[in-house]
């Protein structure tokens, strides 16, 4: 996995990037209550806003990691926001993307590189 100054995970499957939010960020946010998440289709470009998260600490933004077209999302989480606490690497996704540039992947962090920045 490669991960983000912003705490997103990034996994490739194939010809798309699965992306999330780490574990860290998820004990940060605290109870998760509600998600919004973009339309499959939608063009992003890094730092686009589009997701949204809301908890009973605080609301957030996921901003698109990398350029690319949002191919799928998870409805799951949307239907059951608390699986953003329960499984944040895993069932709890937000959305599958079709990057511009697979090698924009390479200008990310691995899991040591991540782990230092968080302490």
């Amino acid at each position: 996995m490669k991960y983000t100054e912003d705490h997103e995970w990034l996994r490739v499957e194939g010809d798309v990037v699965v992306v999330g939010i780490t574990d860290h960020a998820s004990e940060q946010l605290g109870d998760v209550v509600f998600v919004e998440l973009p339309e499959p289709g939608t063009s992003v470009s890094k730092g686009d806003e589009i997701v949204v998260i809301e908890s009973v600490k605080a609301a957030s933004d996921i901003t698109a990691p990398l350029d690319g077209e949002i191919v799928e999302v998870n409805s799951d989480v949307a239907d059951n926001p608390g699986m953003v606490n329960e499984d944040p690497t895993g069932k709890a996704w937000f959305f599958k993307m079709k990057l511009s540039d697979m090698s924009a992947l390479d200008g990310l962090m691995d899991e040591a590189a991540y782990n230092a920045l968080i302490g």
